[in-house]
């Protein structure tokens, strides 16, 4: 506690003190405003009587105008002074803002400004909903030159299979779904749907196709209505209370929710549970019926009981459609057709759960700490 008061009273001193250089400053703006058009008004009154009483063109030496000014010439230009004073003084109020909005631009500006790393092809193919092959074939990725993070992953899914996929913490799991996604492109080899690579896929036309269901879902400071509808703005009020009722998010909605599914969910769903938000975020996903579903890690953060209810509603939706899912829990490993096991970015292993158990050292081994775990929590 005394060291985060010490760098908090540091912070808030050096905060302190630039705010008050700010203030001082501003306060001096005014007054000087005030006493610069107060002086050019008077050294304007001074010339212009000294001009018209003696009758004189010049001042030191400059001439001033073409003649001598007549008492009407020069009242007109003092009103006309007088009329742009005032305008003039108001100006150096919005300058200063003008100020304040430029230091806030170019942070804005600096990020609007970004390009984009990956762009749509000029010529993109138009593919129908996936029904065939997802096929990662010979693929490299690395966020560093030095770091592989995926090496040589080589991967063919049939249309309807669910596939699970394990291994230690840095294996490349959520990198491997992210590259579905096109969050990234590999650095060699590529990703073909249905036969056809990803980028030359429109990137609208390819996750239109995928639904995410992430370790931590995010929800939106929105109606717990809205934040369903938003996988599919087109949907009506009744498929949304149906998305709810698969993903057994309607009751709770409806029971515990003061306002139902008008209910203010708060910053990142701050007023609900692990579980609920959870479900929430597979209802979402259950609206949005994608051809592909991409699990990272769902039931990690939640409860026993929400987990069974998770698992339920999984078992029913990962029907007839894709799945690629990062688990380490027993019962969704438990819904895979096929288990791939990685470790250090590379695929070790892929088969059905007795097999990867009888050959497959690291999966054992990986199996008997979740098994452990689960005996102790018992």
């Amino acid at each position: 506690e005394r060291y985060e008061r010490l760098r908090f009273h540091r912070r808030s001193k050096n905060y302190y003190r630039k705010s008050l250089k700010i203030a001082r400053y501003d306060s001096m703006t005014h007054p000087m405003t005030e006493i610069l058009g107060i002086a050019m008004i008077s050294l304007a009154l001074l010339v212009g009587a000294y001009l018209t009483l003696e009758g004189k063109t010049h001042l030191l030496g400059i001439r001033m105008s073409d003649r001598p000014l007549s008492v009407g010439a020069l009242m007109l230009f003092y009103a006309f002074l007088i009329g742009a004073a005032d305008p003039a003084r108001k100006l150096s109020d919005v300058f200063s803002r003008l100020q304040r909005a430029v230091a806030a631009a170019d942070r804005i500006y600096a990020l609007l400004d970004r390009e984009p790393k990956l762009y749509d092809p000029p010529c993109p193919v138009v593919v129908g909903r996936h029904q065939r092959y997802l096929v990662f074939d010979h693929v490299y990725f690395s966020y560093r030159d030095d770091r592989p993070v995926l090496e040589d992953i080589c991967l063919e899914i049939p249309f309807g299979q669910r596939v699970a996929i394990v291994g230690p913490n840095g294996a490349g799991k959520s990198t491997l779904l992210n590259l579905v996604l096109r969050f990234m492109d590999p650095v060699r080899g590529e990703i073909r749907l249905d036969g056809v690579p990803l980028p030359r896929i429109r990137l609208r036309d390819l996750r239109r196709q995928i639904g995410l269901v992430t370790q931590e879902p995010w929800l939106f400071d929105d109606t717990v209505y809205n934040n369903i509808r938003y996988g599919a703005p087109w949907a009506s009020r009744e498929d949304v209370i149906r998305a709810a009722q698969q993903a057994h998010a309607h009751q709770f909605i409806m029971e515990e929710l003061p306002d139902g599914y008008e209910t203010v969910v708060g910053i990142g769903g701050a007023r609900l549970s692990g579980g609920q938000r959870q479900r929430i975020t597979l209802a979402r996903a259950i609206l949005r019926d994608p051809a592909i579903l991409l699990l990272d890690e769902p039931t990690s953060q939640v409860d026993i009981e929400s987990e069974r209810l998770i698992r339920a509603v999984l078992e029913q939706f990962t029907r007839n459609r894709t799945t690629l899912m990062v688990t380490h829990r027993l019962s969704t490993l438990a819904l895979a057709d096929s288990i791939v096991v990685m470790e250090g970015g590379r695929i070790l292993d892929v088969g059905p759960h007795e097999q990867l158990l009888a050959r497959c050292p690291t999966y054992r081994r990986l199996y008997q700490l979740e098994f452990a775990e689960l005996r102790e929590s018992a």
